[in-house]
């Protein structure tokens, strides 16, 4: 594997972690690949933590592997968007079990929308999200125009989008951007132990919890009762229910992974 992306293996979750902390772990052609093969790799993980080496979590895309004035012709960012970080971001959001992201610094660009398409964000109190694509006169990608107003609201979303301000890591967590800031020390210490936690947890309900969250957008409250109606029924048949149940009722603690 390149080694732009570092992947450690603790029993049965993965910490996969952006590698290039000379570019502020910005994105080139080879660590995206990189990380969606490491994603693959991990697709049995019970859970998957995603962070950054160094001082910052992502600067987003390598501009200087995307400047005009070094191209020929005129640039078709489209293509960057279809062949990366559409497929990135899809890949991070279809993944079965739960992926936490920790954001060790700033996330910028695109760095910050792959963190917001994790299922839960830590980050440090140090951290800065910058939607910086308004000061290159770009519209948010790898899904933010989609997430902000989904998790901020429209007005928020759009000063953030608009003025590209830094955004601290304690008022993303107050305005329900990520899950928690934490101080600088304790990041990594708990997000590890939350990865560890959920990889012992009942891993197909919690993938069918993330199922169902991301169908509600787009869904009517009918529609979504019968989702829920649906879905209740193959986590009810699931091996994991009945252990889930056991352990309930003889007051232990489960032990979950029992394959359907």
């Amino acid at each position: 594997m390149s080694d732009t992306i570092q992947v450690a293996r603790h029993g049965d979750w993965v910490e996969i972690t952006l590698h290039r902390p000379e570019k502020l772990n910005s994105f080139n052609e080879d660590m995206h690949l990189a990380l969606r093969a490491a994603l693959d790799g991990a697709a049995q993980a019970r859970a998957i933590l995603l962070t950054g080496a160094g001082r910052g979590f992502c600067a987003g895309q390598d501009l200087g592997d995307r400047d005009p004035a070094r191209m020929k012709g005129t640039p078709d960012l489209s293509q960057t968007l279809t062949r990366f970080y559409n497929p990135l971001i899809r890949q991070i959001r279809a993944l079965p079990c739960p992926v936490i992201c920790a954001v060790n610094g700033v996330a910028a660009g695109a760095g910050a929308n792959v963190a917001l398409a994790c299922d839960i964000v830590l980050a440090a109190q140090s951290a800065r999200f910058i939607q910086s694509f308004g000061k290159i006169g770009l519209v948010p990608d790898a899904g933010g125009t989609w997430s902000l107003p989904h998790l901020v609201g429209m007005a928020r979303a759009k000063a953030l989008a608009l003025t590209a301000e830094p955004l601290p890591a304690e008022t993303a967590a107050d305005w329900g951007l990520i899950w928690k800031a934490l101080p600088d020390d304790q990041l990594m210490p708990e997000a590890r132990a939350l990865a560890d936690r959920l990889a012992k947890g009942p891993t197909h309900g919690l993938g069918q919890i993330k199922a169902a969250l991301h169908a509600a957008p787009g869904n009517t409250m009918d529609e979504q009762l019968d989702l829920e109606a649906a879905t209740q029924k193959l986590c009810g048949a699931h091996p994991d229910y009945a252990e889930g149940v056991a352990a309930f009722l003889a007051k232990r603690a489960p032990v979950f992974g029992a394959k359907p």
